[in-house]
């Protein structure tokens, strides 16, 4: 009898077996610890594995277009999914914004960053961490920010340009930066600053930061795909996604 339920169980975990797979997914930087636990639940939800990597978005993009086999990706701005699906290298109709993040100027030093960002006109810093403007859409927001406060040419020759906004936290949590922009999710958990001190940038000083998922060609007909852009709604990710300072679109 024990063995027949034994065969029982075995045939009954075969259906789900058989519908589980993997998903290849390429995630901007600024969105690396959210997307982590976000996995978790969306294996333990579906028995889908999510396979990620991370990059400055315009890195990512240019992997897409040479050929990379990804299947979704989570973009730090709406125009590079909007550009994949016009390029015809996106599947129309699953593109939405899963997040839209918000800028910080930190700095692992508690005491050197104010509430108003007001150590940006003091000067009292060696070097400023940004990432890229060309490759990464929080650095174009750091840019643009430091020209709303008309300091852009003033500051250049303090400057560290970071390949994404990954490494422009890494300059600043190793020391190499007094300072940097990042993303707040780097710095951000459950409503608390996790380290150090922080401006939380007006988003009036720069171009809006929607991040866009889409479903890339590779994964038109992945079954993996398509339930992780669902998952990307539910109210567990959408939890996950607040928690780490994101706001959420309707």
């Amino acid at each position: 009898m024990s063995l027949l339920r034994s065969l029982l169980a075995c045939l009954l975990l075969v259906p789900m077996a058989a519908r589980a797979g993997e998903v290849a997914v390429a995630v901007a930087a600024n969105f690396t610890a959210p997307m982590k636990r976000i996995a978790e639940g969306f294996a333990q939800a579906t028995g889908h594995r999510a396979v990620l990597s991370f990059g400055s978005t315009g890195k990512l993009y240019a992997q897409i277009h040479n050929g990379a086999p990804f299947e979704v990706l989570l973009a730090a701005d709406s125009a590079t999914p909007e550009k994949l699906e016009a390029e015809g290298l996106a599947v129309e109709g699953t593109r939405f914004t899963y997040a839209v993040g918000q800028l910080a100027l930190w700095s692992a030093d508690a005491g050197l960053v104010d509430a108003d960002g007001e150590v940006l006109q003091s000067g009292g810093f060696e070097r400023l961490a940004v990432a890229d403007a060309k490759l990464a859409p929080y650095g174009r927001a750091a840019r643009q920010t430091l020209e709303h406060l008309g300091l852009a040419e003033a500051l250049k020759p303090r400057l560290v340009t970071a390949e994404s906004i990954g490494q422009s936290y890494q300059f600043v949590a190793s020391g190499n930066a007094s300072l940097g922009f990042v993303a707040l999710s780097q710095i951000w958990r459950d409503g608390q600053l996790t380290a150090g001190s922080a401006w939380r940038v007006p988003n009036g000083m720069h171009d809006p930061l929607r991040q866009d998922l889409v479903v890339l060609a590779p994964g038109e007909h992945s079954h993996a795909a398509r339930a992780l852009a669902a998952y990307l709604r539910s109210d567990e990710a959408r939890d996950v996604i607040r928690s780490f300072g994101y706001e959420v679109a309707n």
